[in-house]
């Protein structure tokens, strides 16, 4: 991920097959968050809060095959620096997953 476009995002899968999301800091603070997924389309909505929502397409097969197997996803929002090596999680969350 590179802090050259803040609406970047990107998936980790682990070795136990679970996914997780990274994407930068938003304001506002996560408050029962859910991942909306759409199979057919490849592509998801994550409801971090009641008013803020980001849209995520595109999505890889094989993170949607774990996806598809999980009832929830971690999620780690990153600060923005200049330097990536100085990137920190600023929140780390875990979201239901709903279709």
């Amino acid at each position: 991920m590179t802090g050259e476009n803040f609406e970047t995002y990107d998936f980790l899968i682990n070795d136990e097959d679970e996914a997780m999301l990274l994407l930068y800091v938003r304001e506002g603070e996560p408050e029962n968050a859910s991942l909306e997924l759409n199979l057919q389309e490849r592509s998801a909505v994550l409801h971090r809060n009641t008013t803020d929502e980001i849209s995520l397409s595109d999505i890889p097969e094989d993170v949607l095959d774990s996806l598809q197997d999980a009832d929830k996803i971690l999620v780690c929002e990153l600060s923005i620096e200049a330097d990536e090596k100085d990137t920190r999680i600023i929140h780390a969350y875990e979201a239901e997953i709903t279709d």
